[in-house]
């Protein structure tokens, strides 16, 4: 069921975060950016469906506050979380880049979102020679798809594991790697980790606990550490 959407006929004010798309742009560049690309903001009520699988979308999105979750369900209603998308992060850019492919994820609030619509493919086309941001902007965007190929990367070797707890080993360690510390703080709950692992809740709660007691891990819900040996 699709929650409350309010939507904002202007883009100001708002509490911009920074943003990996707008990296090395002065603040009158992004101005320009956000009037050149038509941006548009709308608020998503925890649970609302952002965006819809099997839905075409002309426009990227960009999360200003709040955050949400990136998911794929199958025929039987099976549900498998891709990641997840915070403040001054995209979604939606690959789609939006090629216009006319549908969707195979949909986009949904795990809280309260506020976010930002650019279409995109106005950057393609130069509109005059004052947008000289045009360039940088271009670059960031190949920069965070060539970063979200990555971490596609990393999640297809957490899946390709055989057992739980190699799965859940594969991921924490990454996310020590990416932290640089062996205690750190994951974006999912139970549920989402077991969807992102394509694992039964019940039974990777299980293997946690097994971890805990082996030595392995110290967690207490979302922190984590890792235990050297």
């Amino acid at each position: 069921m699709k929650g409350k959407r309010t939507e904002k006929s202007g883009i100001k004010p708002i509490p911009f975060p920074e943003s990996a798309l707008f990296s090395g742009m002065e603040p009158k560049d992004v101005e320009s950016v956000l009037s050149c690309l038509s941006a548009r903001k709308r608020i998503y009520e925890k649970g609302s469906v952002i965006l819809s699988s099997g839905s075409q979308v002309r426009s990227l999105g960009l999360v200003v506050s709040g955050r949400a979750e990136i998911v794929r369900d199958d025929y039987w209603g099976n549900r498998q979380v891709i990641g997840t998308v915070g403040p001054g992060e995209l979604f939606g850019e690959a789609y939006a880049c090629i216009q006319g492919e549908p969707l195979m994820v949909s986009v949904l609030a795990s809280e309260r979102c506020e976010i930002l619509f650019l279409e995109i493919q106005r950057v393609f086309t130069v509109c005059s020679p004052a947008c000289g941001y045009h360039s940088r902007l271009i670059r960031n965007l190949l920069t965070i798809m060539a970063r979200k190929n990555l971490m596609l990367t990393r999640k297809i070797d957490h899946m390709s594991q055989r057992t739980i707890r190699e799965k859940v080993m594969a991921y924490l360690s990454c996310e020590a790697e990416r932290w640089g510390n062996e205690a750190f703080e994951i974006p999912f709950n139970r549920q989402q980790l077991a969807d992102y692992l394509a694992v039964d809740r019940s039974a990777l709660s299980a293997e946690l606990s097994r971890m805990q007691k082996d030595g392995l891990i110290e967690y207490e819900k979302n922190r984590f550490r890792i235990i050297r040996r």
